[in-house]
């Protein structure tokens, strides 16, 4: 089967993708620009199936200008954990404005959050914090969709640099097209497009989620700062 026969409109079909289905949408992709393969996505992939989500933080203005300057309708879904700085919901606000971006907020479940708090969880137990306020409402809003495009790059994390520009994860087509982008490509895009990077970057944040468990630092030095743990679970 031809590379155009296989990648053409997957529609409904994406979670049953062979292995040998996704190797070839990896070699197709491989080559092409972040920007070649976000245009390339939405003729292979039926529009309103696929699922966008951004953090709204240090790389989001990146991600963001691109998306929605090739399909500007395009929903963005936003994991509103309720533990955001306040200076990321008054960047998400600007993005929004300046992008014209229509944001979907994902909440957790109030209660389950409400236990969270009581507790502390994100001191006493990080992992199911995680897993109470983004992985399991993300689960949620995810059933709606075939394929996801997220804003992972290599350079970040060891787990990250081990990623393909497509796989597969809980039943669903998981699109990095950032995945090989360099930190030096992602800023030179941001200055030669005029774009702000989320305000804590200034203040010495590389890395930037919940402001309980987000300090100062290099990469992701800063998060979860004194554990072992480097990802949310998200993109586990």
């Amino acid at each position: 089967m031809g590379s155009a026969q296989m990648i053409t409109r997957f529609g409904d079909n994406t979670a049953g993708l062979s292995k040998e289905a996704l190797a070839e949408l990896n070699r197709v992709y491989r080559p092409l620009s972040f920007e070649e393969r976000i245009s390339r996505v939405y003729q292979d992939f039926a529009p309103e199936k696929i699922m966008v989500t951004s953090s709204f933080a240090a790389t989001s203005a990146y991600f963001l200008h691109i998306i929605s300057s090739i399909r500007p309708e395009q929903p963005v879904h936003f994991i509103d954990t309720g533990y955001h700085f306040e200076k990321t919901l008054e960047y998400k606000d600007y993005l929004i404005e300046r992008f014209g971006l229509t944001v979907i907020d994902v909440k957790p479940d109030p209660d389950h959050h409400q236990v969270s708090l009581d507790n502390q969880m994100w001191q006493t137990d990080p992992d199911l914090c995680c897993q109470v306020n983004k992985v399991n409402p993300l689960e949620e809003a995810k059933e709606n969709y075939d394929l996801w495009i997220s804003s992972l790059m290599g350079w970040q994390t060891e787990h990250r640099a081990g990623l393909e520009v497509f796989e597969e994860r809980r039943g669903m087509i998981k699109f990095n097209p950032m995945i090989d982008v360099t930190k030096e490509q992602r800023d030179t895009y941001i200055a030669e497009h005029d774009l702000p990077f989320h305000p804590l970057v200034a203040e010495g944040y590389d890395s930037i989620g919940c402001s309980h468990c987000t300090f100062k630092g290099e990469g992701r030095d800063g998060r979860w700062k004194g554990k072992s743990k480097t990802e949310c679970g998200i993109h586990l």
